[in-house]
Order: structure tokens, then sequence, then C-alpha cells
């Protein structure tokens, strides 16, 4: 009973700081701003980040519970509070005040933090750990178009 009140306490909060992101970046891919950029041949269609996304945070939110009932503690909730706080910024400062290069320096180190959660706690969480796998594939692409747009506009 337990892990479905981890489950569902981490889907609200992942689902939660998407939605909370995606109001911040006000309306940001349909934006002239971001429309006009020379963007990465390799950007997905706008309906790959919703599938994504979902993908992404149901796994994510899985791993956490798994994570959360082997190993809570007080260092474990800092790095999800940091993952959290990274990835709703992220959307303020790249799509709403265009700010690209802080924006790659915000992705950048969400992609650290994803993959610390990943490698920190491999013996742990074994196999479960692959549930990282979307998030971190994401991030790599992300992180990449982040930076063909600082350096191609």
């Amino acid at each position: 009973m337990k892990f479905v009140k981890y489950i569902i306490f981490f889907l609200i909060i992942n689902f939660g700081s998407l939605a909370f992101g995606s109001w911040l970046m006000d309306n940001g891919p349909m934006t002239t701003w971001y429309q006009s950029l020379n963007q990465a041949p390799w950007t997905p269609p706008g309906w790959v980040f919703g599938v994504a996304w979902t993908l992404i945070m149901i796994s994510f939110s899985v791993y956490l519970s798994y994570l959360f009932l082997k190993a809570d503690s007080n260092k474990l909730r800092l790095a999800f509070a940091i993952q959290v706080f990274l990835n709703v910024i992220w959307n303020y400062i790249f799509f709403n005040q265009h700010l690209v290069s802080l924006g790659l320096v915000i992705i950048s180190a969400l992609t650290v933090v994803v993959f610390t959660f990943f490698f920190s706690n491999l013996k742990t969480m074994k196999s479960k750990s692959y549930l990282l796998l979307p998030y971190m594939i994401w991030l790599l692409i992300a992180t990449s178009l982040n930076a063909y747009i600082l350096f191609y506009n």
C-alpha cells in the first residue's frame, strides 16, 4: 500500500511540475521568437514532447517510488527537489525570458542530477534503474537542442 501512495504522490508532483513549467513558458514553442529560431534538424515534431514527457514522468514516478521505499533520506529528498526546480525553471528561463545560455546551464545541471540519480542508486535499484533511461535519453536530446539554438542563432 505504501508503494501505491508513493506512486500517486510522485505522479502528482511530477505532472504538477510539468503543468507549472508549461504555464511559466507562456506558450513558448508557439511564439514568434521560438518559431523564428534556427532549430536543430533533429528537433522532433511538437506532439512528441507530450508523449515523451508522459512516458518520462510515469517511469520516473515508478522509479522514485521504489527508490524512496528502499533509501528514503534527506539527501534524496533534496536531490528530488533540485530536479523538480531545475525542470520547472528551465521552461521559464528558456521560453519566457529567452535566456538561451542560462537555459543551457540549467538543462545541463538537470541532466547531471538525473544521471546522478541513476549512477548513485544503481547498486540499490538494480534493474529498476533502467526506468530512468527515457528521462536520461530525453535530457541528452533536449540539451543538444538547447545547445544548437545557442550556437546557431
